[in-house]
Parts: structure tokens; sequence; C-alpha cells
């Protein structure tokens, strides 16, 4: 009979594994941005990741590249046209509005984290399901609050030893942006057959995004494009120019650059991006964000100003572990516990001790107590092996002659001193002889 072959299956193109050795970093990363999103009065909303499809084409635009050729758009089994999130600040205004939160004391503050999904070439810290750390501020349109925004970002990579450099733009609002995207069509009009071709749609659909076409020869040409701060109305310069005053009061370096134009249609007024060199010269983009003062009108609530930023969590991490991992140990500002470790580790000699330690581990768990095992072994050498690996502090033992005694022998892993302890005093015991070594 023909053996039958089984098949191998592999990750699909554009996904990765976040396995366990890199969950250290994840948690460190996401543990940094939580708090200090917390510490900043932001509180946490978790959002579905598949939301109806008109909500993402209408928020992030029908022309962009998201909606026609990124987005994972699909239809379920009862007929309803769906879509995998591609951003969040979508489905973060869609709850503001379904849950009434228009009513709430302004600002609203909501951050998120998790997945997001793009149908892109995957490369170097690209891929199709990427992760982003997103804050979202509602009800509040003080310029103030642009340069908040900006600064909290600062802190966070300051806090990470991530050095960022930060390029700010204002895009304006609908009345000046028009004005001026009448100047930037009449300028690329007799450029117009040196673009690319997707910018040569963008000339007739969304001439904006050209200023942040990646494409060398499309750059070269709006290197010399008018510029749309020098198109603001009066009201969109004043709020630029307090924005950026603030963010100098605050000791905050940045970069004015005119093209920063972010690559959704909700944005207006302050637009920024974070970036991180790279070894070779080059600049990576971390992060950004900006205004989008009529996003929530758009999706069906009341006119309500709002800012907000995403950060890519792929890239942070490789970059914050690249770093990590060539810095000498005693030049590093923090430590980054890249490996499972434990107060505690119980070890047991013999069956009726394999059947105890069940209960001693988790008596010992609750009380808070860190606590390693290896229950599935039984031999004490290959245990201690297990407790050294976890470095653990402290070693119970439990044998034979530990269960007649009703006693528990405790081995300090340093010293090598060992102590037999009543059991029902070595919660007692451990917590003292644990606070001794702190």
């Amino acid at each position: 009979m023909k053996k039958q072959k089984i098949k191998k299956y592999s990750l699909l193109k554009g996904f990765k594994d976040i396995v366990p050795e890199d969950q250290f970093y994840w948690n460190f990363v996401l543990d940094k941005l939580s708090k200090c999103a917390d510490a900043y009065g932001f509180e946490k909303i978790d959002l579905p990741i598949v939301e109806e499809y008109g909500l993402f084409a209408r928020s992030v635009g029908t022309d962009t590249d998201i909606v026609t050729k990124e987005m994972f758009a699909f239809e379920t089994l009862g007929k309803e046209k769906v879509a995998l999130r591609p951003e969040g600040t979508a489905g973060a205004v869609r709850a503001y509005v379904e849950h009434g939160m228009m009513n709430k004391r302004k600002p609203v503050k909501m951050y998120y984290e998790g997945p997001m999904f793009r149908y892109e070439k995957p490369q170097a810290g690209r891929f199709r399901q990427f992760h982003q750390f997103g804050c979202e501020v509602f009800g509040e349109d003080d310029p103030i609050v642009d340069a908040q925004i900006i600064y909290m970002c600062y802190q966070i990579f300051d806090e990470l030893n991530i050095p960022i450099e930060i390029k700010i733009n204002s895009i304006g609002c609908n009345t000046c942006r028009n004005h001026y995207l009448k100047a930037l069509k009449l300028y690329l009009k007799k450029y117009k057959s040196k673009l690319c071709v997707d910018c040569n749609k963008r000339y007739n659909k969304n001439i904006l995004r050209i200023l942040d076409c990646k494409e060398k020869k499309c750059q070269e040409i709006v290197a010399d494009a008018p510029q749309i701060v020098d198109h603001l109305c009066t009201d969109c310069n004043t709020h630029f120019v307090k924005t950026l005053e603030y963010l100098e009061e605050s000791q905050i370096a940045y970069t004015l650059n005119p093209f920063i134009v972010r690559g959704l249609d909700y944005y207006n007024r302050t637009a920024f991006e974070i970036f991180c060199k790279e070894e070779d010269g080059s600049q990576s983009a971390l992060g950004g964000g900006g205004r989008y003062d009529s996003l929530v009108r758009m999706l069906g609530g009341q006119k309500t100003p709002a800012i907000g930023f995403a950060l890519g969590i792929e890239r942070i991490v490789s970059r914050l572990r690249d770093m990590y991992e060539k810095t000498p140990a005693d030049e590093r500002k923090f430590e980054i516990p890249t490996s499972k470790t434990c107060d505690v580790f119980i070890a047991q000699l013999g069956d009726g001790a394999r059947k105890k330690v069940l209960v001693l581990f988790e008596k010992i768990r609750r009380e808070g107590f860190l606590v390693g095992e290896s229950v599935s072994k039984t031999a004490l050498k290959q245990q201690m092996e297990e407790a050294d690996r976890l470095k653990a502090k402290m070693c119970l033992i439990v044998g034979q002659k530990e269960i007649m005694d009703d006693t528990i022998l405790i081995r300090d892993m340093e010293s090598g001193n060992q102590e037999i302890v009543p059991s029902g005093q070595i919660l007692k015991v451990l917590r003292r002889r644990l606070d001794s070594l702190k």
C-alpha cells in the first residue's frame, strides 16, 4: 500500500509567528506603551478585527491604496460585505458614536492595540498582518492637545531609548486645502507624463498623495512644488503656529516637512510622522498621526474635533531588540527580562511526593510567589538543573521522608544552605527568606 504523503503547512506570505523568545520584548514594549497611555489619561478599548467594509471605505477613502489594493475584504455566509481592519481609528470612531460617548465629559481619550491587516508587498518591517498601538482624543480642538500628543510620542521613545526624528506638517482644512490643490495641480500638470503609474491616477483622484510617493522620480518632481503651509487660511495657520510654539516650549525637536500628508483621507490640519535612523543612514517610519476633525460627523456622529496617532509594534520591537542586544550590559538604561525566572522552585522525589507538589505549587502561587516546577521529571538532578535555568532563589524539596514528617526541605540556591521546615510554616519562612534577599 502506497504511503500517503503528509502535507507540511507553512506560514502564509506576509504573516509571522511571535515565538516565545520574542514575547519578552513584545511584553516589555506593550507594557511601556499602556502605562504611558494610562498616565496621560487614556482608557483602553478593545475593537473587533472585522468591521463593515463601508466603515473603512468611507473613512480611509475609496481612492486610497488601502481600500483599492490592500484591504482584506470578503462576504460572510450571510452575504455581508466585511473587511479585516487595516487601521484602528475608524473602529474607534465607530465605537465613539455607537456607544454614545459624545455625551461623556470631554476630552474622551481611548487607546487600543492589536493586529491590523493590509494586503501589500511584504518586505523588511512590513507584514500583511501587523500590530499597532494607537491613541485617540475626541472633543478638543485646542492646539495644545496636538502638541501634547506629539510630546507623548516623544516621551514613549525616550523611555525606550530609541532616538527618533519627528516630522510635522499642516494640511489645513477643506477650504484652504482646496486652494492649495489647485496650485499643486497646476504645477504638476507639466510633469504629468513623468509621474509613476500610481501618481498619474492620483493626479485626478487624490493629488495630495503624490507628495507622499516613495518613487524617486516623483520625489524629485515634487521637491520644488508649492507648499501647503503657504496656502493655509488664518485659522489653520494660527493653529499650526500655536502647536509648534507649545512643542518649542517643551523643548521637543521637530522638523517641518511639507511632504508629510499621511495616507488617509480623514486627516486635516496637524499631520506628523515619527522616524528612526537605520545603520545605513536610511530612515524607517515607526508611527504617525494627526487631526481628523470631520471624521466623527462623517460616520454618523456630531461634529467633533479629534486627533490621534498609531505606532507600529513590529518595527519598535525590532529596533529595540537590535539596540538592546548591541549595547553592553553595564551601559543599558533598563533591563529586559529575556528568560523566565522564578522565586521558588519545587522539586520532588517519589510518586507520593509528586502527588503532594501539585497542591503545594498552587498554594504557593496563590500567595503571590513566582513558582517553577518540573513535575514530569523524576530525577532530582534534572529538576535542579531546571531550577538553575529559571534562576530560582529558593528550592523546596519534597521526598518520602518529608511526607512522613510533614516537613519541607528549603535550599538556598546561592549559598546551598538547607533547612527543614514544618509544612504549616513554609509560607512564613519563604516570605522572610525572600524579603531578606531584596
